[in-house]
C-alpha cells in the first residue's frame, strides 16, 4: 500500500507554521491541535523545516526563556526529508526508522499534500496485521 492510499481518508488539513513566527506561536499551534510537530513554511519551496516538541526542549535548554521569542527558523530541524505519495508505506516506515525521525512531509507537484507521523504508519501496519490474523482465524475455523 502507498502513502497516497493512507492519506486518502484525511480531510486535507495540514497545520503548519511560518519560519518567521516565534517559538511561542508554534507552541500555541502544537498545543491547540494536540500534535507533536509542524512543517515550517517560508515561501521558498514546499517545506523549509520541521518544528517539533524536541526542538522546543533543545531551544529552552540552549536559550532559556528567550527561546520563546526566537523565530522558528532559528531552532527548527532544517534538513527535511520528504516523500511523494507513491512511496510504499513500509518504505516510508523504514526510512523514518533508519534516519531516526518521526514526521515526514508528503510532496506532490511541488506542494505539501500531507504531513505523516511514524505513529500513522505504525497504526496502519498494526491494522493490517490484525486484519491478516482475523482472516487466518476465520480460515482455520472454517476448515
Amino acid at each position: 500500500m502507498t502513502i497516497a492510499r493512507l492519506i486518502d481518508d484525511r480531510n486535507g488539513q495540514v497545520w503548519a507554521i511560518h519560519a518567521a513566527d516565534t517559538v511561542a506561536d508554534a507552541i500555541e499551534v502544537l498545543t491547540a491541535h494536540k500534535i507533536g510537530a509542524l512543517p515550517v513554511l517560508d515561501g521558498n519551496g514546499p517545506v523549509a523545516g520541521v518544528f517539533s516538541e524536541r526542538d522546543v526542549i533543545r531551544a529552552l535548554k540552549d536559550h532559556g526563556d528567550d527561546a520563546l521569542r526566537l523565530p522558528v527558523s532559528a531552532v527548527m530541524t532544517a534538513s527535511v526529508v520528504t516523500v511523494t505519495p507513491d512511496i510504499a508505506v513500509m518504505d516510508a516506515l523504514a526510512l523514518m526508522t533508519h534516519r531516526r525521525f518521526r514526521h515526514l512531509p508528503v510532496i506532490e507537484n511541488g506542494k505539501m499534500v500531507a504531513f505523516i507521523s511514524i505513529g500513522d504508519l505504525v497504526k496502519h501496519r498494526l491494522d493490517r496485521i490484525e486484519a491478516e490474523a482475523d482472516a487466518m482465524r476465520s480460515y482455520i475455523q472454517s476448515a
